[in-house]
């Protein structure tokens, strides 16, 4: 039990960390290009490297999962329309389960 408590502390202390150094050590507009393209797309990077592996790993087969994220790529690259994506992705899930079943 004591062991949880330091895992939580050293993971508070890391994610504080990682907030808090480049506000105290950067002090002057980054004009490096690189750094800058680096910075503008590490969200997004992040954002993909916890979204892809569940979307594929949510559903009961692994099979309705990767259909639901080719749709979904397909009709976001296509129309741009979150809604309809979703829909569309949540179709694609409850179909193919239906047929794998």
């Amino acid at each position: 039990m004591r062991n949880m408590y330091l895992y939580i502390a050293v993971v508070a202390l890391v994610t504080y960390a990682i907030r808090v150094l480049p506000l105290t050590l950067i002090q002057k507009e980054i004009k490096n290009k690189f750094i800058r393209s680096f910075l503008y797309y590490v969200p997004y990077v992040t954002l993909a490297a916890m979204t892809f592996p569940a979307i594929v790993t949510a559903t009961d087969s692994i099979w309705s999962g990767i259909a639901a994220l080719v749709v979904g790529v397909l009709v976001a690259w296509f129309s741009g329309n979150l809604f309809l994506v979703a829909i569309s992705a949540c179709s694609v899930v409850f179909l193919v389960e239906l047929l794998i079943l």
